[in-house]
């Protein structure tokens, strides 16, 4: 229970209050999804009137709005957009770090991709929703993408491949693989999964090019003049 104090804290801090909604929203919306959560559960939740909520959030749709626009979309940055901007590795390097750096722990295959379970459930009945979670599909299709670009331009990674392709078929994986493991409740599914997508990365890597040292190169031009003489 909050103490008087608290409660006047949290009046005064009309910011706090609406972060605490909204986290609360979200962990319940991943939980049961959208449709089955009730204002009431983030209500309880959080001590939070539902003036004080529809203040912040005047529908519940506006609610899960934010939480895919806020919450949702710093888990994409956080968890690709920002690792793929690294200096000095490989940007197959990089993919691979950021795909075995994917969470493991048990809850996180019970409950899945929170961007996969809101774009399964949501987009088929709310646009508003579908075009939100679309724009977070495509920033992540792109940021590998141009990874990817920037590793051609280096010789670093095949140059036959299309990188906006191949970027779509890397998140079609591991969505795939994070629907598979939430499917079956088992963590060894995903980390099959992990472990096919590290391999199938490693095969966009140039072929490296042998090299040949500048001595043999100039012994071979010399032959080549002396014979035609």
């Amino acid at each position: 229970m909050l103490t008087g104090h608290a409660r006047k804290e949290r009046l005064h801090n009309p910011q706090h209050t609406r972060e605490l909604l909204l986290q609360a929203a979200f962990r319940e919306v991943h939980r049961s999804g959208f449709q089955s959560t009730g204002i009431n559960t983030i209500l309880a939740a959080t001590n939070v009137t539902k003036g004080a909520l529809y203040y912040h959030f005047p529908t519940k749709e506006a609610l899960g709005y934010a939480i895919v626009e806020e919450i949702i979309a710093k888990l994409v940055r956080d968890r690709w957009l920002h690792p793929m901007l690294s200096h000095g590795k490989k940007p197959v390097d990089i993919l691979i770090g950021i795909v075995r750096r994917l969470p493991v722990q048990p809850e996180d295959i019970r409950w899945s991709c929170p961007l996969l379970n809101l774009a399964q459930e949501m987009s088929p009945l709310d646009e508003r929703f579908r075009k939100r979670l679309e724009r977070l599909f495509l920033s992540w299709q792109e940021g590998v993408a141009a990874l990817l670009r920037k590793g051609q331009s280096q010789r670093t990674v095949r140059r036959d491949l299309n990188p906006d392709e191949v970027a779509s078929f890397l998140v079609a994986m591991v969505e795939g693989y994070a629907s598979l493991a939430k499917n079956a409740q088992d963590v060894r599914v995903w980390e099959v999964g992990i472990r096919n997508i590290v391999g199938w990365l490693k095969s966009l890597r140039a072929p490296r090019q042998p090299r040949r040292s500048g001595r043999r190169i100039l012994k071979k031009q010399v032959v080549k003049r002396r014979q035609r003489f």
